[in-house]
Formats: C-alpha cells, structure tokens, sequence
C-alpha cells in the first residue's frame, strides 16, 4: 500500500530520531547537562512521531495480510473494513504530528503579572492572576518560581514574575498550554475596598516569554548592562533578609529591566535575572525578525486599561468569558482555582484552526 505521508518528512524524522538515540546512550554526553537537555528535550518531542509512525506500520501490515487472506477466510474479510479505518486515522494523526509547530512548543516560560487600572483592587487582582496560574501549573506537575514580587499594602501584587518549568522534556510543554495568555484581564467584582457593595472593573495584565534552554540563550554584554543592588523587600517574599541582595539589571540598549530578590543570594539573584532577561531579549528579537510575530505579541498587552481586554472575569455571575474565541464558561470559582483546561484547549483548537485555513 502506497505510503501517503511525505517521504522526506518522516524519513527525515526517523533518522534524526536514530541519531539522538545514539547520542542519548553516548556517557560522553550527560558530562554536559546543558547539551544533554537538549537532546532529550528533542527527543522527547520526536516520541509521539515515533509511536504514530510504529503504529501505523503494523496496521499497515495487518491490512496487507487480511486483504491477502480475505478471498479464503470470512474473518479475516470482516477485519479489511476495521483496518483500513485504523490505517486512514493513523494517517491522519501522523500528518497532524508532521506539520508545522510552533518552535518554542517545549518551552518553559517565563511569565509576568502586572497590576494596571484599579489600584488597590487590581493588584489583588493580579495576586489571583498569579495564583492561578501557580495552581495550574500543579495541576501538571510543573515547577514554578516566584523570582520577584512587588507587593502592595493588602497584599496584593503591583507586579510579580514566575518561572513555570516542565520536570520533563516534553513535544507539547509549558509553553504550548499558557502561549495564549498574554493580554490584559479584566476583573469584574466587588473590591474589598468597597463599602456600599458596588461591582468595579479593573484589570491586570499578563506577558509570557519562552525560556531558552542555557545552551541556546541570548549572549548578553556585560557592558549594555546596568547593575543595582538593594535590599530585598516586600509581604510574603521568599527569603527576604536584611542584606542588599536584590538585583535590578537594566539592559541599556533596550530599555528593559528586570528584577529578582527571591533567591538567597545576589549572585543567584543574578543569575536569575540574567535567565529572564536572556527570554525577554530571545522574544525581543523574534518580534523583530517576523512581523507577524511582532503583531501577536505587541497584542498581549498594549495598555493594561479595561478596554484593551482579552478576557473578562465576571463574579458575581461566576463567568469567565475570553473574548478572542467567544468562549463562556460559569465555573469562574473553578478556574481561579486552577482549572485551565477547558479554555485553554478551546484557544488551542482556535488557533489549529485558524493555521489551517491560512494554510
């Protein structure tokens, strides 16, 4: 039977596939964790290819064999229906496998909540933000970081920056899941600040960055960099202490500016810093290369105003709506808590579609 995916494709695939395997199993390698991260991530993205592909040869097989024997054998008649079927959504899900992805799929992320219109009410807005998507993220068996937190007098978050990581290696990571939500969200509720029980609106905003695996990160010139140490800060941070162990880095060039306070030390702060500085100016970069690019990031958060939303969370009526698919949802309560998934396949499955039709 005429194989009907593309040839080059899978057959690229399989050697590739054969070679890191080689390497996997090469002790030289894993005598540098960086490069040895890297090859697995890799293949472990390969993974899902290779057991389509499996599964297809063998139905491909079993077809052969039934057709051959079906003019001798009813049973093996009634089986060519049943196979040819398996072999067509096999097919099917190999061509899916084999088209083309998003780079930073595997990716982990880095990802930042920022506090906007509202004050008070919408830095307890973006604290809820955050929490989510730390629950989320347990919810996978993610590892996350709260690298830095600016936090406001009731405890809210002005701003805040995580780093949400995959144990694993996987083809579909962090940032395959959480790539959409970048954007401003707005909030509609009753403030704790409010004493007449009026609902107010406000927002929070949301930027999320793949994170380069070391071996592949930005290079950054010490010399572009301004470098401020002060004292570690804030309710509720991790490791505050009395010593100037916080790192603010400037990058001159640019104009962006991270900080990070939460690890115990300010070389480690540094480094820290330096990692979501390298994803920010990874992203910089490809907006300028693709303009597409450009456009769908610049989206995520022109201002972090009410008007400029992407989603709305209504609580009085339990609603979560996201306004670029249409989706609605009553379990508000639900996804605060960390139950992403329903939205966040229904923005993943807008997306498949969209690509498809530009296609």
């Amino acid at each position: 039977m005429a194989d009907k995916t593309a040839p080059s494709a899978i057959d690229d695939i399989l050697a590739e596939h054969a070679g890191l395997e080689m390497q996997l199993s090469d002790p030289a390698l894993h005598n540098n964790p960086g490069e040895a991260r890297r090859v697995g991530k890799r293949f472990a993205e390969l993974a899902p290819i290779m057991s389509t592909y499996t599964r297809l040869q063998s139905a491909r097989d079993d077809l052969a064999a039934a057709q051959e024997l079906a003019a001798d054998d009813a049973s093996f008649a009634a089986e060519v229906p049943n196979l040819e079927q398996l072999v067509s959504e096999l097919e099917q899900t190999l061509t899916d496998l084999l088209a083309p992805r998003d780079p930073h799929d595997a990716d982990d992320v880095v990802l930042e909540v920022k506090s906007g219109e509202g004050g008070e009410e919408s830095a307890l807005f973006a604290s809820d933000l955050a929490r989510m998507y730390i629950r989320y993220a347990e919810r996978h068996g993610w590892k996350v970081e709260v690298l830095d937190a600016n936090v406001s007098d009731l405890g809210g978050y002005k701003e805040a920056t995580l780093s949400i990581k995959s144990r694993e290696p996987s083809r579909d990571g962090v940032w395959s899941r959480l790539k959409f939500e970048g954007g401003v969200h707005r909030v509609q509720r009753v403030p704790v600040t409010e004493s007449q029980g009026r609902i107010h609106t406000s927002a929070a905003g949301v930027l999320i960055y793949p994170e380069p695996d070391e071996v592949e990160q930005v290079q950054i010139d010490e010399s572009d960099l301004r470098v401020d140490v002060y004292r570690s800060s804030g309710k509720g941070g991790q490791g505050v202490n009395t010593t100037d162990s916080a790192v603010r880095l400037t990058h001159l060039p640019t104009g962006i500016v991270v900080t990070c306070q939460n690890e115990r030390s300010q070389l480690q702060n540094k480094i820290r810093a330096m990692q979501v500085l390298a994803a920010r100016l990874q992203a910089l970069a490809e907006e300028q290369a693709d303009a597409e690019a450009a456009a769908g990031r610049a989206s995520q958060i022109r201002t972090v105003d009410r008007s400029e939303r992407i989603r709305t969370y209504n609580f009085p009526e339990n609603r979560i709506t996201d306004h670029r698919i249409g989706f609605k949802a009553h379990n508000l309560d639900s996804v605060l808590g960390g139950d992403l998934d329903a939205l966040l396949d229904a923005l993943g499955e807008a997306d498949r579609a969209a690509r498809l039709a530009a296609e």
